[in-house]
């Protein structure tokens, strides 16, 4: 099983061209490439993950700081995106391993919540829950059922509401 042999760990300096390639072919363009590079380049506190199997990138993840902000505080975890996964090893769990990777992950940093803008229908399996529940909305006028978040510190997230936002480069790098 290919599952079996791919390693996910922390992107290095020679992992790049093989992150921009998986994203331009997961998504068929190079926006979220151009999007990773930025991001790479201004932000210190991202966590990007790579999948390899047989000493090749097959796949992606990129958290990156966001924030959500109220009038008396702002909270700060993170957002994923962009998360890419080349074709021919889309639907054999290759996603799902990096996905809970960077959770496990974020956890032991003690990060209090993930946003994804993502599909419905794959996101609820981590724990996502439409961010709308928590009253907490996004920046940008997406769908209610796409706009999700992953409470992983309920205490730190007590009464937070508002709006969540990405790191402005998601913006610029379009």
């Amino acid at each position: 099983m290919i599952l079996q042999e791919v390693v996910v760990r922390g992107e290095q300096a020679q992992d790049i061209p093989g992150i921009r390639e998986v994203n331009r072919l997961a998504f068929g363009q190079a926006q979220e490439s151009r999007i990773v590079d930025v991001l790479r380049d201004s932000c210190r506190d991202i966590l990007s993950l790579v999948a390899v199997y047989q000493g090749h990138i097959v796949g992606h993840i990129l958290f990156s700081p966001a924030s959500i902000s109220m009038k008396e505080r702002t909270v700060t975890g993170m957002g994923l995106a962009p998360m890419a996964v080349l074709p021919e090893f889309q639907r054999k769990g290759v996603g799902t391993t990096l996905v809970r990777t960077g959770i496990f992950s974020l956890k032991a940093r003690t990060c209090p919540f993930i946003i994804v803008l993502g599909q419905p229908q794959y996101y609820p399996r981590f724990g996502f829950k439409k961010a709308s529940i928590y009253h907490i909305e996004s920046e940008w006028n997406v769908p209610d059922e796409a706009f999700m978040i992953l409470i992983l510190d309920d205490i730190a997230m007590k009464g937070v509401q508002g709006t969540a936002r990405y790191r402005p480069e998601f913006v610029e790098a379009v």
